[in-house]
């Protein structure tokens, strides 16, 4: 994919122009971070009114997505969906030549190849992003940002993208990086919080506060995050034979975990895909193996 002719200038300056287009509660976030950090920031929504505030504020309500866009060198999009990103842009195409589109949305790695092939058809320089973390946390130091696509062009614009968080992440040249490893790091947020909403559940059952299982909660949380490291070598390695915790561990502790929660009334449907999981790989052989082992029962290996 070629990067169009046009000379790229660095965005290096507090008063680089901005374009934010989507002011859901994350784009509205992002446009406020750019204001606060001294950047001429253009809005656009199709809800007239979620601009309101930001105008406000200082930032510029285009009347159109095609002002917004020929408003800025920089147009940042915040939709659910690449889907919803093309539907928005699509009046706006011509205004986009010569421009850098960034698309923060979540989405499949299809959806980012596509909306860069598009970018590149109508002439402008694409970079695909994510935000790793929640509206309430843009613009803070360790707020991470994910990037992919052209690196002239990351390089070219870091320092404005920093304003949206100081730990932004360059992971390579293809388009679709930074979603691919939103999904695959994102995996793990939906199973840890079911996981607390859980052992909320049985504390709370018990007449105790959810509060009271914060600090130990945090502690544990620490703990599986220090141990990833290993977990992973283990998998690239793909030797499983020196376990800090075997599957046999996990699988004599199903009957027990079950039990504690019917005791308390709890639904315990939930834990039944995980231990069947579990269940697998000791058919397949794999009871004193590393749990890391379960990575090859996910690929069918």
């Amino acid at each position: 994919m070629s990067t169009p002719a046009a000379r790229l200038v660095p965005s290096t300056t507090p008063n680089t122009p901005v374009t934010v287009l989507g002011l859901g509660s994350m784009g509205s976030a992002l446009a406020a971070a750019f204001l606060a950090a001294g950047h001429p920031t253009t809005v656009w929504n199709r809800t007239e009114a979620k601009g309101a505030a930001l105008a406000a504020r200082g930032a510029t309500h285009a009347p159109s997505v095609e002002a917004a866009v020929a408003a800025s060198p920089l147009v940042i999009t915040c939709f659910s969906t690449y889907d919803a990103t093309l539907g928005a842009l699509a009046p706006a195409a011509a205004a986009l030549r010569d421009r850098t589109l960034v698309t923060l949305n979540s989405g499949s790695s299809q959806g980012a190849l596509e909306t860069a092939e598009w970018a590149a058809a109508n002439g402008a320089r694409f970079l695909g992003g994510v935000v790793k973390n929640v509206p309430q946390a843009v613009g803070l130091p360790d707020t991470q940002l994910l990037f992919a696509g052209d690196r002239a062009v990351y390089d070219a614009h870091e320092p404005v993208l920093k304003v949206l968080g100081g730990d932004t992440v360059h992971l390579g040249t293809e388009p679709d990086l930074a979603v691919f490893y939103e999904s695959a790091v994102g995996a793990t947020l939906l199973p840890a919080l079911v996981g607390f909403f859980h052992g909320a559940a049985l504390v709370t059952a018990r007449g105790l506060p959810a509060s009271s299982m914060v600090p130990m909660s945090i502690k544990w949380v620490q703990m599986i995050a220090s141990i990833l490291p290993a977990l992973a070598e283990e998998i690239d390695a793909g030797d499983y034979s020196r376990p800090f915790s075997s599957v046999n561990v996990f699988h004599d502790g199903m009957a027990s975990e079950t039990r504690a929660a019917e005791l308390a009334g709890l639904d315990t449907t939930w834990l039944e895909p995980l231990h069947d999981l579990i269940r697998r790989a000791v058919a397949e052989g794999r009871a004193e193996q590393s749990i890391a082992a379960l990575t090859e029962v996910l690929r069918g290996k």
